[in-house]
């Protein structure tokens, strides 16, 4: 390490703004980082073709490159910022412009939306399989039980409010009646009288109340219906009878129809006391679906269930889904799966939920090594098969379900924060494999250090 300088006291000029003369420096620097060794284990080209991710196009020319894009995606779920806040410390860092494949020098990034723009462009290309193939044929070198396969299910939440019947009547009534007001305005009509303001003054004395009784909720769960249903009809006739002087938006139209399912959904849940299929909890999500989980904590989650599947503490997106589902019906397809990436398996573990009979029949057709309580008769190399069961249930009990804390708990997966379904997918998929990549950047370190000694 060259001596540090002092630059108040030192007569000697230091140039900050052409770093070009010493890049290899500063590219030496970076690759002996954290964030080089990450860099390094990565395949940006095949990435970037298979997410076609354009590096020109019609108007101003983008600041990041194919890899670039890629990379803040990456860096994103590496740090756990803010979408403001990375923008701020990729200016301060070159560390972080080397990552992205820039150099700002004195100029600064002022667009904080960028990563949003850059989030939604890939989102619209990404295929998690053949992604996935990609990753799993670069990291090949750097696993070593490629044989033995680990699979579970896990939820990534996604951040709302929690979702109740009036809370959710609340918000259609509100937008629609928001609308209705803007459409007025625009008509230069006067406003249909309804009683509006009415219920919002008894909904915040409701919402106040720290305990609220059953008839209570009831009564406002009524209450919201009949108004939001008035309001709608109110609506349809200004539209119907104004068709000629003003268009709404196909947003606008996609919204109104999101509220008319659930207006649909609440009366017949009011009249029945049952839940219904397919039930929407969000007018801004309304792909969100609760799913079930049976936990301790929280018996329902709200966001994506995920099979996964774990190949020497690497895990791979099998399958996922805003619907619940099943895991134990995806023990087959996670074996095909983990074929497809690394190649032949002979060891499988899951939880008790995939011990059905059709997952057992399979597993013997095809001779795989399973963790499950065995049906029938001890065979002949029954104590065997005991401890290989109990490595493998233990191994998926305790490295499989630490790394599903990790990736919510260190890259981002804690409340996802994306607005769109595709922008949730593509959140998921970087925040499952940025902790991926920390491993293996982790297992190239130390395979150099072993050549270093040998």
């Amino acid at each position: 390490m060259s001596k540090v300088k002092r630059i108040f006291e030192n007569p000697q000029e230091i140039n900050f703004i052409s770093p070009q003369k010493e890049f290899s420096l500063y590219w030496k620097s970076f690759l002996s980082s954290d964030l080089g060794k990450i860099y390094q284990v990565l395949p940006w080209g095949d990435l970037a073709k298979e997410l076609k991710v354009r590096d020109y196009g019609h108007g101003k020319v983008s600041i990041f490159s194919p890899q670039g894009k890629l990379a803040l995606m990456f860096l994103k779920a590496y740090t756990g910022f803010s979408d403001r806040r990375l923008i701020e410390h990729l200016n301060g860092s070159i560390h972080f412009q080397l990552f992205c494949g820039i150099f700002l020098g004195i100029d600064k990034l002022v667009d904080y939306k960028i990563v949003s723009h850059i989030r939604g462009e890939l989102s619209k290309h990404l295929n998690i399989t053949s992604c996935q193939k990609i990753l799993a044929e670069r990291w090949k070198p750097y696993l070593d039980c490629k044989h033995v396969v680990l699979t579970d299910a896990t939820c990534y939440e996604t951040d709302m409010r929690y979702p109740t019947n009036v809370k959710l009547l609340w918000e259609c009534t509100h937008w629609v009646y928001h609308q209705m007001k803007l459409t007025c305005k625009y008509l230069k009509v006067r406003m249909p009288r309804n009683k509006f303001l009415e219920q919002q003054e008894r909904y915040l004395h409701y919402s106040r109340k720290r305990k609220k009784t059953h008839k209570e909720t009831i009564v406002r769960e009524r209450s919201f219906l009949y108004l939001l249903g008035k309001l709608l009809i109110i609506q349809d006739q200004l539209e119907d009878q104004y068709a000629t002087r003003m268009s709404f938006s196909k947003k606008y139209y996609g919204r109104m129809g999101t509220i008319r399912k659930i207006l649909l959904q609440q009366q017949t849940m009011f009249k029945t006391g049952e839940s219904v299929k397919g039930r929407i909890l969000s007018i801004e999500k309304s792909y969100i679906r609760p799913i079930v989980r049976g936990k301790e904590t929280k018996k329902v989650e709200f966001g994506a269930k995920v099979n996964m599947i774990q190949i020497d503490g690497i895990n791979f997106i099998e399958h996922l889904s805003f619907n619940a589902f099943n895991e134990g019906t995806r023990m087959i397809s996670s074996i095909r799966c983990a074929r497809s990436l690394v190649g032949k398996i002979t060891h499988i573990a899951g939880d008790d939920i995939y011990a059905t009979n059709k997952n057992r029949k399979y597993a013997t057709r095809n001779k795989l090594t399973t963790c499950f309580k065995r049906k029938g008769r001890a065979g002949k190399y029954e104590d065997q098969r005991v401890i290989i069961s109990r490595e493998l249930r233990k191994e998926r009990a305790t490295r499989m379900e630490g790394s599903f804390g990790t990736e919510k708990e260190y890259y981002g997966l804690q409340k996802i924060k994306a607005r769109t379904e595709k922008n949730e997918i593509l959140w998921i998929f970087f925040g499952v494999h940025t902790s991926n990549v920390v491993k293996i950047a982790q297992r190239l370190t130390q395979a150099n250090l072993q050549k270093k000694i040998a």
